[in-house]
């Protein structure tokens, strides 16, 4: 790992404190002040089926400390995730700043997500459980999408059907992973 990162465990995840030497990738998820553990985790997990390297989480309530016994849910914690690198930083559209940040939140001017066109270099940007994404984040947010459903997405929900719609109309990441889920034919699933 660089110099600059507090290491949480072994594997990629991080507590940036500087973010020199990160090197960002797009397209990846941004979560804002994220409530529960599982939600970062089931981020994580949806990061890895869709192919997004990166998720970034701002703020103190999610605390993925190993040495202090706090780390993602047992069964986020497979093997198969570790092609996700989660950092932990407060300013991460900062580092993201060659990337269009994409809001997932209500709001009047927002697209539906059936009609939205997502740009390549995407960072997906999602509000606390409990909340909305912050007005300062918010101005620095290029477009905005929502997914039209009855009720509220949970926030896990939210990231896996948002990297799906992008898989769907961008295409499926060619990657050995899925050849090795699915055989060579994985193309065809």
């Amino acid at each position: 790992m660089h110099d600059n990162l507090d290491t949480f465990r072994s594997g990629r995840r991080a507590r940036v404190t500087r973010p020199e030497g990160v090197r960002p990738a797009t397209p990846a998820v941004v979560m804002i002040d994220p409530k529960y553990p599982h939600n970062v985790g089931a981020a994580v997990r949806a990061a890895s089926c869709w192919g997004v390297r990166q998720i970034w989480y701002t703020g103190e309530r999610v605390a993925l400390d190993a040495h202090a016994g706090y780390r993602l849910p047992r069964e986020e914690r497979m093997r198969g995730y570790r092609d996700v690198d989660l950092f932990q930083y407060d300013a991460p559209l900062d580092v993201l700043a060659k990337a269009t940040p994409v809001a997932v939140e209500v709001r009047p001017n927002s697209e539906r997500l059936p009609d939205f066109e997502h740009p390549e270099n995407a960072v997906y940007v999602f509000g606390p459980e409990d909340g909305s994404i912050p007005p300062g984040v918010l101005a620095r947010c290029h477009r905005f999408v929502i997914v039209p459903t009855r009720h509220c997405l949970n926030l896990g929900a939210a990231i896996n059907v948002i990297l799906y719609d992008r898989c769907l109309k961008r295409g499926f990441p060619d990657d050995a992973g899925w050849r090795e889920t699915y055989g060579e034919g994985w193309a065809d699933v």
